[in-house]
């Protein structure tokens, strides 16, 4: 039987250890030229992605920090009018003039293809343990047996604590070797950068919900966060697969930067519409972990990527997230009591931990969450 056919498929919303132990090996240099795909990458027919005309794009505003980062009183209201609007509706805006070098951005993007390029047995040096969040994944090929996305991805952590000055370097050192020490060096300048912007948008939501706009850069700027590569191998069978299944972000906010191909889709007033990608732009969206500390009023929302027959697709994806020990509880601006409190007090850690033990793509994390915790309470 050949290495990419599971021989006992079974469905769980929850960690399959069926799969564990006869994992799948999603190889993207043979599969992408297959015209049969294996059946657990096959979704529900409910669920294909719709491969008749283009679905409609979604306006995402393009928010300009460039007057916002120089405290201009008029830019700084219109960016906080826009990003309160979308972030109510939708959760997902645009950055442009936000001051990355585009070189860096380049760069990364060199660094990512160059890795995905490389064969499946050298990309697995940096397997992915089960139970963890780092390192090299082939789809979910040790977590789950059906509804697979059609992906690789590479995801390590990056910490703001000045004591994790080398963290990222350190981190491919020890993995891949010393081969990748400039591969290091690149990812940990680009974490720097999207750090710094990320407190940048941080502000922006403290000045949008109407209360300090230093109380969530406060609360960030020693963030324990989650760099991850996207690779989205073209698929022959682009109308059965997803390269990512409908999902919320667990995490507090996402900076995005895609290439040119196109793919992300955002689930809006009961329908799916695409995010046309700008080479200039970061699209930026909000996460569980933020929904609830925004008590609710900035929403994550379902989105997906879609695949092609083609062009492989690639994205860079950093996860801002607090500190492991921090606790997720709305600021007392934005709750009157108790009484109007959506989820319960929470720690990162432990919605982290949630998430690798019980986390599915197409389920509402949040609220299975919450749900557990309450229980857990109450015991």
């Amino acid at each position: 039987m050949p290495p990419f056919l599971l021989t006992s498929p079974s469905v769980s919303p929850t960690i399959d250890t069926k799969s564990r132990q006869n994992p799948l090996i999603f190889d993207a240099s043979f599969l992408q030229n297959e015209t049969s795909i294996p059946q657990q990458f096959v979704w529900p027919e409910d669920e294909k992605p719709y491969h008749g005309p283009p679905p409609p794009q979604l306006y995402v505003p393009p928010i300009d920090l460039k007057g916002f980062l120089s405290y201009e009183p008029i830019a700084m209201s219109n960016a906080s009018r826009l990003v309160d609007l979308a972030c109510r509706k939708h959760g997902f805006f645009q950055v442009i003039n936000h001051g990355i070098d585009s070189r860096l951005i380049n760069e990364a993007h060199k660094i990512m293809e160059y890795f995905f390029r490389m064969p499946l047995l050298e990309k697995q040096r940096a397997q992915r343990r089960a139970g963890e969040y780092c390192g090299y994944a082939s789809s979910f090929t040790n977590r789950f047996s059906s509804k697979l996305p059609w992906k690789e991805t590479l995801s390590f952590r990056y910490s703001a604590d000045p004591q994790c000055l080398n963290l990222v370097p350190d981190y491919f050192l020890n993995v891949m070797g010393e081969d990748f020490s400039h591969f290091g060096r690149v990812c940990q300048e680009y974490c720097e950068a999207m750090n710094k912007l990320s407190l940048v948008i941080m502000e922006l939501l403290g000045l949008s919900l109407g209360i300090s706009y230093s109380c969530f850069t406060d609360f960030y700027k020693d963030n324990d966060s989650i760099m991850r590569f996207n690779y989205y191998p073209p698929c022959q069978k682009p109308d059965q697969a997803l390269g990512t299944g409908p999902h919320c972000d667990p995490t507090s906010l996402t900076i995005l930067h895609q290439d040119n191909v196109g793919g992300l889709e955002v689930f809006v007033e009961d329908k799916w519409h695409s995010v046309a990608p700008c080479s200039n732009a970061f699209v930026i969206n909000i996460g569980d972990t933020f929904m609830a500390l925004s008590n609710g009023l900035y929403k994550s929302c379902l989105h997906r990527a879609v695949v092609n027959s083609h062009t492989p697709r690639k994205s860079l994806a950093f996860f801002l997230s607090p500190r492991m020990d921090k606790v997720i509880c709305p600021p007392k601006e934005l709750v009157a009591d108790d009484d109007q409190r959506i989820y319960p007090d929470f720690t990162w850690s432990t919605f982290l931990e949630f998430t690798q033990k019980h986390y599915r793509a197409d389920m509402n994390t949040l609220e299975a969450f919450s749900n557990w915790l309450r229980n857990e309470t109450k015991c």
